[in-house]
């Protein structure tokens, strides 16, 4: 099955976009999971997956993720920048 559970095409994310969204859970950030095609909220340990390209940014649409799921933050970004 493919990332985004459609064609075949792996789902991707602007990341122009991925800087607007946010958790609609805890109004934190998310993270890119390019092997499952999906957006993280580390802090609700939740994965919104991307369809068509299109985030589904519903918590019921969300996968619950353990604490070993979660990604390591990203470097460089903007919480880090001064």
């Amino acid at each position: 099955m493919a990332a985004d559970g459609r064609d075949g095409k792996r789902a991707n994310v602007d990341p122009r976009m991925l800087e607007l969204l946010a958790c609609p859970l805890t109004k934190g950030p998310l993270a890119w999971d390019p092997e499952r095609g999906e957006l993280i909220s580390r802090a609700a340990k939740l994965a919104y997956p991307v369809r068509d390209g299109i985030p589904i940014m519903l918590p019921s649409e969300a996968r619950s993720i353990s604490a070993e799921d979660v990604l390591p933050p990203r470097l460089g970004g903007p919480a880090g920048s001064t």
